[in-house]
């Protein structure tokens, strides 16, 4: 335990809750809503029990109630009152908070009851799109600012990761539904984030095609060798970081050289496509800018 951040900036808090520190300070002084540490410089420390009560009042704040009102409440009426107005419309923000602190804490057992409620109510797809996916968009920008690090982005990655698997499994045991064609999924040499691509494995099998998985660091002329096993494939590739941007263009016609024919389309998403020349590409290339996009295209 005592690799867990438990120790926060107002910054810190900013990033995590929302809340911009200069309204944190006012509660603060106006009703004492929150007790923070100070170093011998005077500077603002925070601990875990003091963001968690910041997110619940956060959620709180975001369905009407007043601060001044929040303000007056005992201790263990705040998280009360959470529980008791979580809804369809407020369970997205709370199931994010409450991941985040498991994240924070590295608590497997937040992580799996908050997923274990979302499942009750939601399906996988459901909770990818309005929770897992905002809530890694957010981890980057956390990550950026320093205010989490590499082991709080993999441990919640992580299972998320396992979580997606067992779905994915669910789907892979049922015979492809439709037959017009192949999905394979790879991401570049040196390319290492695949959860991006692993999700869009379990939208493909769940449109009913078959879908060929091969993950990081693919080399195009072991992509190639699928050719000679199906007759109409669509390539998928994640590109998250790389290729750099640099050799970004002579990558993409490389693929387009050794995997474009009648019978195959490349298609790629992730941040680096922004990059991507599209002057003079090929018809049978597509870029989509979110998963979203691409999934309405399946």
């Amino acid at each position: 335990m005592n690799n867990i951040k438990n120790v926060f900036s107002i910054k810190d808090l900013e990033n995590l809750s929302g809340i911009k520190a200069h309204t944190i300070r006012i509660w603060e002084k106006r009703y004492d809503i929150l007790q923070p540490m100070r170093t011998d410089t005077n500077i603002r420390l925070y601990d875990l029990a003091s963001l968690q009560k910041l997110l619940n009042i956060t959620l709180l704040h975001d369905y009407g109630y007043k601060i001044s009102k929040i303000a007056t409440y005992p201790q263990d009426k705040i998280p009360s009152l959470v529980r008791e107005i979580i809804s369809n419309k407020t369970a997205k923000s709370h199931a994010i908070s409450e991941l985040k602190m498991a994240m924070m804490n590295f608590d497997q057992e937040l992580f799996f009851n908050t997923y274990n409620w979302l499942i009750a109510e939601k399906s996988f797809k459901e909770i990818f799109h309005q929770v897992f996916i905002p809530l890694m968009n957010e981890l980057g920008l956390l990550w950026q600012s320093d205010t989490i690090t590499p082991a709080h982005e993999h441990f919640i990655s992580y299972l998320i990761k396992q979580k997606l698997l067992v779905n994915t499994e669910k789907l892979q045991v049922l015979k492809p539904s439709k037959i017009d064609k192949v999905f394979v999924l790879s991401l570049p040499m040196n390319e290492i984030h695949e959860l991006g691509l692993m999700y869009l494995n379990y939208e493909i099998l769940l449109e009913g095609y078959r879908t060929i998985f091969l993950g990081e660091s693919m080399p195009i002329d072991n992509l190639k060798d699928l050719k000679k096993n199906f007759d109409s494939i669509v390539y998928v590739s994640y590109l998250t970081v790389q290729p750099e941007r640099d050799i970004l263009d002579s990558y993409v016609q490389k693929m387009c050289e050794e995997l474009i024919d009648d019978t195959t389309e490349l298609w790629f998403i992730g941040r680096q496509t922004e990059y991507i020349n599209r002057e003079g590409l090929s018809d049978k290339i597509t870029i989509f800018s979110s998963i979203n996009e691409l999934v309405n295209q399946i």
